[in-house]
């Protein structure tokens, strides 16, 4: 009995992994490790919140510039990747103003590095400025638009909001998932992301619905309304996020941006999601804190 049981469950979860192209137990593993750690950065001291986002926007942009050299794109990741990193304490301390300043100084230093290397060895023109093109690309998708949840969070009481965005997101995933696994019968964009549906999208929508108006209510004290447009808001945004990152992979040619994360990919893999949420969760703040 036991080992019909284990061979059951073992039967289930390989199929629960084929459907998914996911490991299911290490994608639980890494996705709680990396929740605790946000929820210690954002409820203990929220200054530590900037050590988790240096982490995320250090492996982030190391591992979408290690993707784009594959692709031909010769981007410093070193210095890539310090500057993205000083981007986060120059917001957090400096809040809006540090965040575009630091961003531009970030173009300028990495740009200016790049062409240092290009004066020692004939680069064409056109490639000088594609690699250029794609340096100020990793800075503002990875650097700039995660550093909005830095500026979030530097807020009085903008951690709250943080959290709340970041509740939402969850709630996303896994409304998709559920209702995909269960329900996806019809493709949503099947040349970008062949996985997704239109009912996990609908899964989605409904769960960051209910995630919107609980946080809005009870953890950022707004009317259910509000909570409805932070919902809706980041079930779109979100939804977005993630087909632009099937859109980069796809365009690289690789399922994963990296394999640093086991069951999730890469940390961008896992962040994409959150990346043009955390800039949309912002303006919420803006609008109704």
């Amino acid at each position: 009995m036991a080992g019909d049981f284990e061979a059951q469950v073992r039967a289930t979860n390989d199929a629960i992994n084929a459907r998914t192209g996911r490991p299911l137990f290490f994608a639980i593993v890494v996705g709680l490790l990396l929740g605790l750690a946000l929820l210690f950065s954002l409820v203990v001291v929220k200054a530590f919140y900037m050590a988790f986002a240096a982490a995320l926007v250090a492996f982030t942009s190391y591992e979408l510039a290690t993707a784009l050299r594959s692709a031909g794109r010769d981007v410093p990741r070193i210095p890539t990747v310090l500057a993205g990193v000083a981007m986060v304490p120059a917001t957090f301390t400096w809040t809006a103003t540090g965040h575009w300043v630091s961003f531009l100084l970030a173009v300028v230093v990495v740009s200016l590095w790049r062409l240092v290397e290009t004066a020692r060895s004939r680069v064409p023109a056109r490639e000088l400025w594609l690699d250029l093109g794609a340096g100020v690309f990793i800075l503002g998708y990875v650097a700039f638009l995660g550093g909005f949840t830095v500026l979030l969070t530097a807020q009085p009481g903008g951690q709250w909001w943080t959290l709340a965005f970041l509740i939402v997101v969850v709630s996303v995933d896994v409304g998709a998932y559920a209702s995909g696994l269960a329900f996806g019968r019809h493709p949503m964009a099947p040349k970008i992301s062949p996985k997704k549906t239109w009912e996990g999208f609908a899964g989605s929508a409904a769960a960051a619905l209910v995630a919107g108006v609980l946080t809005g209510v009870f953890m950022l004290g707004q009317p259910w309304w509000v909570g409805l447009i932070l919902g809706a808001v980041i079930v779109a945004t979100a939804t977005s996020g993630d087909l632009a990152e099937s859109l980069i992979k796809r365009d690289l040619g690789v399922k994963d941006i990296s394999s640093f994360l086991p069951g999730h990919g890469g940390f961008l893999d896992r962040v994409d999601s959150s990346l043009l949420s955390g800039a949309a969760a912002y303006v919420l703040f803006l609008l109704f804190a």
